[in-house]
């Protein structure tokens, strides 16, 4: 989630158990008409059916980037690391493009590192599923998500072309996961339509969500200080999610 250097700019993430009905035992009659008591039941614990984490490792790998690099980056000041990497449409302008891709990898907090994985870690989980686990594929899944955070970086600075304002965070690469993974629900593990019911609802969502944020500011924002929210990058990153997985699946279904 992006957030900026002066006024940083973040963005936006339950169990439950039940109790089944008690069995009953009941005495059971075999054919040689003595009675037999039902075999014991097991009282403990099931035994696990699989892993706990059931994500491919390209998802994990990503959720774990954004930990372990803020890990890292916790060690600096802020505001020296964003003078470095942070992005803004300021200096696109005079063709630092590196920062299109250097941002991404840049927080502002640990509640805005820790929501960022989370979520990527959610929605790239389906859309790591779809591209598959051959190298050729696992480096294109990667691409899609380095490519929509650069397009919603891109679609920033369209509405605010020449701002000075400093963006950091890979929530607009998380918003183009989500899209993607909506495309992918849509298709019902394969690739739906692009306007199908769960793209719609889930963009219908989103966007409710971010206007609400770019309304209030980041007061909702755990971890953003108040500071705005760059709901555009988001708005942008899901819709290069939605739109951009289908070449790349097509690249995927032929590498």
């Amino acid at each position: 989630m992006c957030q900026g250097c002066k006024g940083w700019r973040l963005a936006l993430g339950r169990k439950t158990a039940y109790m089944g009905p008690m069995d009953v035992l009941r005495f059971e009659a075999p054919a040689d008409g003595r009675p037999r008591l039902p075999p014991r039941r097991q009282t403990g614990p099931a035994a696990p059916h699989g892993p706990l984490l059931n994500a491919p490792w390209p998802a994990v790998a990503i959720a774990a980037a954004m930990v372990v690099g803020y890990a890292v980056q916790s060690r600096y000041p802020l505001d020296a690391v964003a003078l470095s990497y942070a992005f803004s449409p300021a200096q696109l302008a005079q063709g630092d493009y590196g920062r299109l891709v250097s941002y991404m990898f840049v927080h502002g907090g640990w509640p805005h590192a820790l929501m960022n994985a989370a979520f990527g870690l959610a929605f790239a989980t389906p859309v790591a599923r779809f591209f598959g686990e051959r190298p050729t594929e696992v480096a294109l899944f990667f691409l899609f998500y380095v490519t929509c955070g650069v397009l919603a970086a891109l679609g920033y600075s369209a509405v605010h072309p020449g701002a000075q304002g400093a963006l950091v965070g890979a929530s607009g690469a998380v918003s183009g996961l989500m899209g993607g993974a909506a495309r992918i629900i849509g298709g019902r593990g394969g690739l739906g339509r692009t306007f199908s019911r769960p793209v719609l609802s889930m963009g219908a969502a989103w966007l409710i969500i971010n206007l609400i944020l770019g309304v209030v500011g980041g007061g909702l924002t755990p971890g953003s200080g108040g500071a705005a929210v760059a709901w555009e990058a988001h708005i942008a990153g899901f819709l290069a999610g939605v739109l951009a997985i289908s070449p790349f699946a097509w690249a995927a279904r032929r590498a």
